[in-house]
């Protein structure tokens, strides 16, 4: 069976990621800097032959999505709404130093980026790295063989980081993804890790 090859991109910055607040699914559009990011991926992406753009179906997301998806010549990207980014229940759209007075231990979990974080109102731990795997894998499904760029949020790629790398859900990782920084994965039936970009 034939695998398909996916490349999966954060979103180009926000207002609010340079302010460090939690957007979740609240929708805000990437500002200057995150379109000159989705150029700059376009290009970094040119030579890979995609043949289609999923996204997120969130702003930040999708905007990133139609440039990168513009510029390689492309049909306009589709949104897969289990890329969405985490839902952080009552706390998305609050400021860190608000969070800081109303409930300093979790503001310490968000900045370790503790995927086992309780956000009242949001999604579980295992609810969100669900539906994730899940979408990837669809994704993958419907392209066998193919190579697919997926444009989605920071929360979403720590979840696939820990999943091509064995590690338990709960596990708290030592990197961020950056705005339009990117990961190879491998889809046959099951997510696998992929390193570098498959040879033509």
């Amino acid at each position: 069976m034939h695998a398909a090859h996916i490349c999966i991109a954060r979103h180009g910055e926000t207002d609010w990621n340079r302010l460090g607040i939690l957007q979740g699914w609240l929708d805000v559009p990437i500002n200057a800097l995150g379109r000159q990011q989705a150029v700059t991926l376009a290009k970094n992406l040119a030579r890979e032959n995609f043949s289609a753009v999923w996204t997120s179906p969130l702003a930040r997301a999708l905007e990133t999505a139609q440039i990168v998806a513009s510029a390689l010549h492309l049909p306009p990207p589709s949104s897969h709404v289990g890329l969405r980014e985490k839902h952080f229940g009552a706390v998305q759209g609050v400021p860190k130093n608000e969070l800081a007075e109303l409930n300093p231990a979790l503001l310490e979990q968000i900045l370790r980026r503790n995927p086992a974080a309780e956000f009242v109102g949001g999604e579980t731990m295992d609810e969100f790295a669900d539906r994730v795997i899940e979408a990837i894998e669809d994704i993958g499904a419907r392209h066998r063989g193919e190579r697919i760029l997926v444009i989605t949020h920071g929360w979403v790629m720590d979840v696939v980081t820990r999943h091509i790398a064995g590690h338990p859900r709960h596990a708290v990782l030592h990197v961020k993804r950056k705005n339009g920084e990117s990961v190879w994965v491998a889809v046959a039936q099951t997510i696998q890790a992929a390193t570098t970009a498959p040879s033509d």
